[in-house]
């Protein structure tokens, strides 16, 4: 159980961030507004916000002995108040005032990451829990530097975090730690991170949040097909990949405020057949959309919370590379999908910036399709068996 619970692990491609220009969005420090401009044919922009960054360091409730481990770079944005400058027209996504936890970042080549960038281009504040073993190499890479190129949001600034906590979300509480894992040295240094001692220390540092995303799926026998999968790594893929899910709201709901909203990453595979994608992955992201539909009545009906989840396409992030084919599927999606192109990373970041926002506030229980349409498509146009009919094939 002690496999790696990745960021995303969904089959996906990370593409560099993209420019205000190219992006046909113009974004500043405290929200995201769409909106064509009839004369300019371009989006519409808030009132810039002069800023200064300030880095300092946190000793919190999660990090014990290790002096190394126990410095965490804690990064405020000090803005000059925006709330008296008027709005331009626009359709916006206003997220300033709203806090999210969003589970299972451990790089910065994921879906996670980008949900992240773009809540924060829209006003979020950014916490972030990261897996155990993972956490030294992130938040070092995070102090020295090494991922300020994709830090870069639209409006120029860069992403973020007020903070990283350490969290292993196949296990809820203390108790059901074993001892081989708390006699392991890549949790040494660490305490507080199951997910209730997470959620307990996230209550003690800021009171309530109001997004929670999960961005974390592991099957340690996806490669296996799935009448090869052992009861063992069966059992692991629901735990890390659909259950975490589930712990992660239980624990984080009663501290979310009334109108908050949760976010989930789902696969195709939870409906169709994918070859190579097993393990008992595709049976975790089955059970994962099923219990969207079910916590959304009951996290909707008593703490007014919406539950939604994404169902992203294929991405070429480091964790779906270790499924050895997301290549294959990322050329199958460009030559089949209705939209020929390659699915960006912030295209699916965007999207959920859209479902935990007010915009979004009738929508809960669902699962959205982030995928350039390709989940609608009953057949391979791109077979020879089709070489005889005429199929638009695009530029």
């Amino acid at each position: 159980m002690a496999q790696i619970v990745a960021s995303c692990q969904q089959m996906m491609m990370v593409k560099p961030p993209v420019s205000a220009s190219s992006s046909r969005m113009m974004i500043n420090s405290s929200a995201v507004v769409f909106g064509a401009n009839a004369k300019t044919n371009s989006f519409s922009m808030l009132s810039s916000a002069s800023c200064i960054a300030s880095v300092k360091p946190l000793l919190s409730c999660n990090i014990t002995s290790k002096p190394s481990k126990s410095d965490k770079v804690i990064t405020r944005e000090m803005c000059q108040s925006t709330e008296s400058k008027p709005i331009l027209p626009g359709l916006p996504i206003d997220l300033r005032g709203k806090r999210a936890f969003i589970a299972g970042i451990a790089d910065d080549n994921g879906y996670g990451w980008a949900i992240a960038k773009s809540l924060a281009a829209a006003g979020a504040e950014i916490l972030v829990g990261t897996w155990v073993p993972a956490m030294n190499i992130f938040e070092t890479s995070l102090r020295r530097g090494k991922f300020d190129a994709s830090r870069v949001l639209p409006d120029g600034s860069l992403l973020k975090i007020t903070k990283v906590y350490p969290l292993d979300a196949v296990f809820d509480n203390p108790e059901d730690v074993p001892q081989d894992i708390n006699a392991n040295r890549r949790y040494a240094g660490y305490s507080n991170w199951t997910v209730q001692e997470v959620a307990e220390c996230v209550k003690k540092d800021f009171g309530t949040i109001d997004i929670l995303v999960h961005s974390l799926a592991n099957g340690p026998e996806v490669s296996k097909p799935l009448l090869e999968t052992s009861r063992k790594g069966y059992l692991a893929a629901i735990s890390a990949s659909s259950y975490s899910f589930v712990s992660l709201l239980k624990q984080f709901v009663p501290i979310m405020n009334p109108g908050g909203a949760t976010l989930s990453l789902t696969h195709v595979a939870s409906t169709r057949i994918i070859p190579g994608y097993g393990g008992g992955m595709s049976s975790a992201k089955a059970a994962l959309e099923s219990d969207t539909r079910v916590l959304a009545f009951e996290a909707g009906r008593r703490y007014k919370v919406r539950v939604n989840t994404i169902s992203a396409g294929a991405l070429g992030s480091r964790a779906a590379k270790a499924i050895g084919f997301v290549d294959t599927m990322i050329e199958y999606s460009i030559n089949n999908a209705p939209l020929q192109k390659e699915l960006a990373a912030d295209e699916v970041g965007n999207a959920a910036a859209f479902l935990l926002s007010p915009l979004s506030s009738a929508i809960t229980g669902s699962v959205v399709y982030v995928d350039n349409g390709l989940n609608a498509m009953g057949v391979a146009v791109d077979s020879p068996v089709f070489g005889d009919l005429y199929i638009t094939k695009g530029d």
